[in-house]
């Protein structure tokens, strides 16, 4: 082939195209997608904001959706570690029938057992006639406000990956989570708090502040961690010997230094967040240090909570200030559970153990919600990043599964008492309508009012979404 043989006879508009003209367009391609990744780092590319208008999205002001919404603030109360559906929620009668019997199931991390029933009593509730364990009655009464989702499967049969995956759609660390996206679209309802607030693990998340970080979003929207013991916030209050009229006055001359920094430098957003930052901090040292402040609940609600009881009086007390926290207008709590939902080696003595402390403060928390009329605007969420395995694992536990797991949702927009899809008859694999993690998170963001596929951000050349290059909606759980 000489170097004017034509690559595409065709060409472009009828015109043959030699080999070296077409690597000059292919090159200046190239470099457009290069130039526009520049401008995109330096703060000289803003993505199209949510709400359409022509000003770069940075702030947590307000905005509308793309249609009404259902639901204005989510709690969602992540199970880390992987609870299993047959034994708290998807009650396998097959797997009583087939007990101790052989399969040809492998175990993802070895010593794979027979078949395995649950360790646990079943009992139908609510009008629905929802099958739940003994170790979760007092969720079980609430089985009729609450859309069941029995069909969802994963990409990764690792912790991390799992938990990556179900935060922000892939299993790979340093892409903007449900959280982020969410406050990117909507902004929040009160500017002296953050918009996105995760209430941690005791013993730290796997995969650490990836799971509620921004990724290529402005910081501005990425999740603020409030621990989990001691108090939420660090040096949330003033130092006694600094005044309000000195703090004030230090912030406005470290305003002015930072305006002439962005005059100087063009547009740099990274700093420009961080600004917003300190500024909310600053704001917050007043609302903030209310909110957190538990004991301004009565003693009947710190009962309903499980706050009264050791086992949990840790999860309760995040629970309670979810509620506090989108009752004073932010936008998106994520409450991690504490220790791990991961029963490879005693199912029966790790779900005991964590269904006590989550039973009492998750029932307390929907009844409270409903109490104050917050339900109606507030999604809640249930779950974990996924499954796990029918057979046994030494003896007695269940390996990882992302075959099939579950999830439930309650409150703004859900459908109550009702089930959605299902995995085969001993629990292994999703079969019957599945839904994708990607279709979870369209359906959280259409009952915020959020289009799944209009809600992007440019970057790197492309426009990026939460559900990636998928996702439905799961129409069938919604009212």
């Amino acid at each position: 082939m000489t170097k004017n043989t034509p690559l595409f006879p065709c060409g472009r508009i009828g015109k043959v195209t030699s080999r070296r003209e077409w690597l000059c367009r292919a090159g200046a391609g190239a470099g457009m997608i290069g130039l526009a990744n520049l401008f995109s780092e330096q703060g000289l590319l803003a993505a199209t904001p949510p709400d359409g208008s022509s000003d770069p999205v940075t702030s947590l002001r307000p905005r509308q959706g793309h249609f009404p919404a259902k639901a204005k603030s989510v709690i969602w109360l992540f199970m880390e570690g992987a609870p299993s559906a047959v034994d708290m929620f998807d009650r396998k009668p097959e797997l009583d029938k087939r007990d101790g019997q052989t399969t040809d199931i492998q175990a993802f991390f070895g010593n794979p057992g027979p078949l395995m029933k649950s360790p646990f009593s079943f009992k139908q509730y609510g009008e629905c006639g929802q099958w739940v364990c003994d170790k979760y009655t007092h969720v079980a009464k609430h089985v009729d406000k609450l859309a069941f989702i029995k069909s969802c499967y994963s990409e990764s049969n690792d912790h991390v990956p799992a938990i990556y995956q179900i935060n922000s759609g892939l299993p790979r660390p340093g892409f903007p989570t449900a959280g982020a996206w969410v406050t990117y679209g909507l902004g929040s309802e009160n500017q002296n708090l953050p918009g996105y607030v995760v209430m941690g693990n005791t013993q730290g998340a796997k995969g650490g502040p990836h799971n509620w970080g921004a990724g290529f979003l402005p910081s501005t929207f990425q999740g603020a961690l409030f621990r989990s013991q001691g108090a939420p916030v660090l040096n949330l209050t003033r130092q006694p010997q600094v005044s309000k009229q000195d703090q004030l006055a230090q912030l406005d001359l470290m305003a002015k230094l930072n305006d002439e920094h962005l005059r100087r430098h063009m547009r740099d957003a990274e700093f420009a967040n961080r600004m917003d930052s300190f500024e909310l901090a600053f704001r917050m040292q007043k609302e903030a240090t209310d909110v957190v402040d538990l004991s301004r609940e009565t003693r009947q609600i710190h009962e309903l909570y499980g706050i009264d009881n050791p086992r949990s009086k840790s999860f309760g007390s995040k629970c309670l200030m979810a509620r506090r926290l989108v009752e004073s207008g932010v936008r998106f709590v994520q409450v991690y559970s504490d220790g791990e939902w991961d029963a490879h080696d005693n199912l029966d003595e790790n779900h005991t153990h964590h269904c006590a402390a989550t039973d009492v403060p998750v029932a307390g928390l929907l009844t409270d919600l409903e109490q104050r009329g917050l339900l109606d605007s507030t999604l809640v969420i249930w779950g974990g990043e996924f499954g796990r395995m029918p057979i046994s694992q030494n003896g007695k536990g269940r390996d990882h599964n992302p075959k099939g797991f579950l999830q439930w949702m309650a409150g703004a927009g859900i459908k109550g008492g009702v089930s959605y899809g299902a995995t085969d008859e001993i629990g292994y694999e999703a079969v019957e309508n599945r839904v994708s993690v990607n279709d979870l998170h369209a359906t959280i963001l259409h009952l915020l009012g959020l289009d799944h596929e209009r809600l992007t951000y440019f970057h790197n050349g492309r426009s990026y979404r939460l559900t990636d290059v998928a996702g439905e909606v799961i129409q069938e759980i919604l009212s």
